[in-house]
Parts: C-alpha cells; sequence; structure tokens
C-alpha cells in the first residue's frame, strides 16, 4: 500500500494542475487570435483579388488603387492583431511559469501563428509585386 500524499505533496500536486489548465487557457486564447487573423488575412487578399478582377474588366468604377488599398488595410490588421497576440500570450507565459519549476514547452499554436504571419508576408509581396502568381 502506498503512504498518503502530504499536504506539501498534495499542494504543489494542485499548482501543477492548476498551471497545466492556465496554459491551456492561453492556448486557447492564442487560437482565437489566430482563427481571427487568419480570417481577415484571407478575406483581405480575396477582397483584394475580386476587386481587381472587377476593376480590370470594366464592371465597377471605383479608384485605381481602391481595391489593393482595402486588401492591404485588412492584411495588416490581422497580421497586427496576431503580433498582438503573440506579445500578449509570450508575456502572460513568461509571467506565470517565472516562480515555477516547470519546463516552458513548445507551443504549436505559437508555431502555426509564425506560419500564419509568413503567409501575409506573402500575400503582401503577391499584392505589390506579383509574387507567387495568383
Amino acid at each position: 500500500m502506498s503512504e498518503p500524499l502530504t499536504s506539501n505533496e498534495l499542494a504543489v500536486q494542485r499548482t501543477d494542475m492548476a498551471l497545466g489548465r492556465t496554459v491551456m487557457a492561453l492556448e486557447r486564447t492564442l487560437m482565437a487570435w489566430l482563427r481571427t487573423s487568419v480570417a481577415l488575412i484571407s478575406f483581405g487578399f480575396t477582397i483584394y483579388k475580386i476587386l481587381e478582377g472587377f476593376q480590370e474588366k470594366g464592371h465597377v468604377a471605383m479608384r485605381e488603387h481602391a481595391p489593393r488599398n482595402l486588401g492591404l488595410f485588412l492584411i495588416l490588421l490581422g497580421m497586427g492583431l496576431l503580433i498582438l497576440g503573440i506579445v500578449e500570450y509570450r508575456i502572460a507565459k513568461k509571467t506565470m511559469l517565472e516562480g515555477s519549476e516547470k519546463k516552458q514547452l513548445v507551443s504549436v499554436t505559437l508555431i502555426g501563428s509564425f506560419g500564419v504571419l509568413l503567409v501575409g508576408v506573402f500575400m503582401l509581396l503577391n499584392m505589390f509585386f506579383g509574387i507567387g502568381g495568383l
């Protein structure tokens, strides 16, 4: 039979479990930022391409750079919000793990966030320089 845990051992065990739940909450929050950013970036690029196509065919009368400016705004807004979400995540996680002996694990969500930022950069390069062939 195993010996019952002491009150200190129980407190450490519960603190570790609470820390794990808090890390998962931070991950969920970053995923929410990520979803919002993906929606803004993809919507911005889609609007840009659709309005550019209408403009080239003469179906819509608008200013010369209106499609690009609207798409640019939405893409930069999505990228900016994602950067703010990443900064918020990193600060909160660092603050939370300061007094803990737990090792900071690699976050798949954080890696995915940097991937989405990279996609946003490629979208901007496509808009301004035609890189990517879309």
